[in-house]
């Protein structure tokens, strides 16, 4: 066994050669959700959309690459934390020792960097949640995938909640944009976020996002170097100018295979109560379809806690694929 860590700036074909070997890897393990082409998940080797301080460690057995792991060390806020992105060992290679080398390597190193938290999530049931539990981590939060097959939709149904749920939001009207906000509507984009505050986290130890222009500008690059395009829908209060809610999806322009991700929904708090997240992930749902009709599933994760987004995704014919346990681990 052979840990090293990954230089993503250095230009050689053997570090090249690691992240094939690492991405190979992820491609093993066959996760049936969306799939993750070759320039995205390089992108999370390197700190993901955010552009998050990161660190991927390789580990080789007989010249071959077995499995890696990547931690991001937070800067703006929770500097406390340690977040795990991606631990994983090749099927073939599992039960030989390698992820609990890895997780050491991480615990040790996290702990150099002064963070007293390590977080992490994996599927509710398998090896990678009996690993967990085995190591000392302790369950958080509760979450589900969803997916929505688009082919089955009945879009007439769609337009009918959407003007049933609009009654309720006369007030309001709707901006939408392709690709990263304008500079006029980062300040917007930024309070909007915030409210991504109250999503329930369950008793994760983790503090409120601080969010900036500077920031969103910063996670808009991340999301394009990846090689995803957004699709956004913002709500406006028309009288007061004031931005109140907002929902984004994200297609993989290099490797879609047919899915997209339906990211974050939210809604401030002075401008709830008007069913503005219905009207803005149907309307944003119908959009999408209209200028992606090569897409057939949309993907979502959502915390069991979390009624209300849980019941517009039931209405909209969401499904579950599968159940996850977000980790903390005191170190």
């Amino acid at each position: 066994m052979h840990i090293e860590r990954l230089d993503l700036a250095d230009p050689r074909d053997r570090v090249a050669g690691l992240v094939a070997g690492l991405y190979a890897v992820h491609e093993a393990l066959g996760d049936p959700g969306a799939p993750t082409s070759r320039r995205h998940f390089t992108s999370k080797l390197e700190g993901g959309w955010s552009g998050e301080r990161a660190e991927t460690w390789v580990v080789g057995v007989d010249g071959e690459i077995a499995g890696g792991c990547t931690v991001y060390y937070p800067e703006e806020d929770n500097t406390h934390v340690a977040s795990l992105r991606f631990l994983a060992v090749h099927p073939d290679r599992r039960r030989d020792g390698l992820g609990g080398a890895l997780l050491d390597r991480v615990i040790d190193r996290a702990r150099g960097e002064g963070r007293r938290l390590l977080v992490g999530e994996t599927v509710a049931f398998g090896p990678g949640a009996d690993f967990a539990r085995a190591r000392g981590f302790a369950p958080a939060t509760a979450e589900a995938r969803r997916v929505l097959d688009l082919r089955a939709v009945d879009w007439a149904s769609y337009e009918l909640m959407r003007a049933d749920a609009a009654r309720h939001a006369r007030a309001y009207s709707l901006e939408r944009w392709t690709g990263p906000a304008g500079e006029e509507l980062l300040d917007d984009m930024a309070l909007l976020m915030t409210s991504m505050n109250d999503e329930p986290l369950g008793d994760l130890e983790m503090d409120d996002h601080r969010w900036t222009a500077e920031r969103l500008r910063t996670l808009d690059q991340g999301v394009v170097n990846s090689g995803l395009t957004p699709y956004t829908m913002i709500a406006r209060h028309a009288e007061s100018g004031e931005p109140a809610g907002f929902t984004r999806l994200l297609v993989d322009a290099d490797d879609a295979r047919g899915w997209a991700r339906q990211i974050d929904t939210g809604v401030i708090r002075a401008h709830r109560g008007h069913r503005l997240g219905t009207v803005l992930k149907l309307a944003t749902a119908a959009w999408f379809h209209a200028c992606e009709p090569a897409v057939e599933r949309i993907v979502t994760w959502n915390a069991d806690s979390n009624a209300h987004m849980l019941a517009i995704n039931e209405r909209m014919g969401y499904r579950i694929l599968d159940t996850w346990t977000a980790w903390q681990l005191h170190i």
